[in-house]
């Protein structure tokens, strides 16, 4: 197979992106930090930094600290609000030549709601990413953690506003596959997985914890297990595509995924320490494809072959 003839196009539902590489909400700012480092109109498509209705100050320093294969990190959504967001950084995006996906948070129903109509229609802002997920601000992820509410929320943005909507949801669940079962019917396009894992770190010496919201989000590489298998389970249970978070920082990471059941993937914390993580992964992607004889990128999602449908996990420390 000739990797120069290799079809990269997806589709997210409603949304057709050139490729299937994105930027995480987060970790790329709004993009102007990268311009000189990224040629940004390759990309998939760019996730600007969450935005709330209301401007947001964050939590109390320290926020980040490096772990063992990740990072913690406690922002809590700190960003100007979503008019100054409209007024001071959407022109910008929307003349990237990419996709922009607006990632938005609320504290209510009715917040994601309203956020979501302001939105809809204006030029830049091709599909909304609902961040119910968030670990790192109260009430951040209750609307991810019910199926219930899941749906109502993801209806109600749904019944306002004509735009894509992935629906991101958090692996702090006991079942991810019920709340993604009920994202799809409020009527989400695609659900993007995983968000961070609830965690802490402690300085021991001092008794105390290093975050100053005690509590963060773990990333990076060492999640990706758990994010490939929500994503695996998270396929044999809905129809919509679904996008992969968790861990990437190459090409052999990008494939997993594929393989798991993503339809495009999400480049994260890599972007913290080599920004150009995006870009290198776009490059390789047609030879990966290639090797396995695949002529289209959606020929290899969801390939995985296993010995038989996995009914339930091993016992941890003991038989299956």
């Amino acid at each position: 197979m000739n990797s120069g003839n290799i079809h990269l196009g997806v589709e997210l539902g409603r949304l057709r992106l050139v490729n299937p590489i994105l930027v995480a909400s987060g970790t790329f700012g709004y993009a102007r930090e990268m311009a000189g480092l990224v040629d940004l109109a390759r990309l998939g498509g760019i996730l600007p930094k969450t935005i709330t209705q209301q401007p947001r100050v964050g939590n109390p320093p320290p926020r980040t600290i490096e772990t063992t294969g990740g990072m913690l990190n406690s922002i809590g959504l700190d960003n100007d609000g979503i008019e100054a967001f409209i007024r001071g950084h959407l022109p910008y995006l929307a003349g990237l030549g990419t996709s922009i996906i607006v990632s938005i948070a609320g504290k209510s129903h009715q917040e994601f709601v309203e956020m979501a109509a302001r939105l809809d229609g204006l030029p830049g802002a091709h599909a909304l990413e609902l961040n119910i997920s968030c670990p790192n601000v109260s009430g951040g992820v209750d609307f991810g953690v019910d199926p219930r509410t899941c749906e109502k929320v993801v209806a109600g943005v749904r019944a306002v506003c004509s735009l894509p909507i992935l629906a991101k949801l958090t692996p702090n669940v006991t079942d991810i596959t019920l709340i993604a079962r009920a994202a799809e019917a409020g009527g989400a396009d695609a659900l993007s997985l995983i968000n961070t894992c609830l965690g802490m770190a402690i300085r021991w010496r001092k008794r105390r914890p290093i975050l100053g919201n005690v509590l963060g989000g773990l990333s990076g590489p060492a999640i990706k297990p758990i994010a490939l298998r929500a994503v695996y389970q998270v396929a044999q249970a809905v129809r919509v595509p679904l996008v992969g978070i968790g861990g990437i920082a190459t090409i052999d990471d990008v494939m997993e995924f594929l393989l798991a059941g993503a339809t495009a993937v999400q480049i994260g914390t890599a972007n913290f320490y080599n920004p150009r993580t995006s870009i290198e992964i776009l490059d390789a992607l047609p030879g990966a494809l290639a090797e396995l004889g695949a002529g289209r990128l959606a020929d290899v999602v969801g390939t995985l072959e296993t010995p038989a449908r996995i009914v339930r996990p091993p016992c941890p420390g003991g038989s299956s």
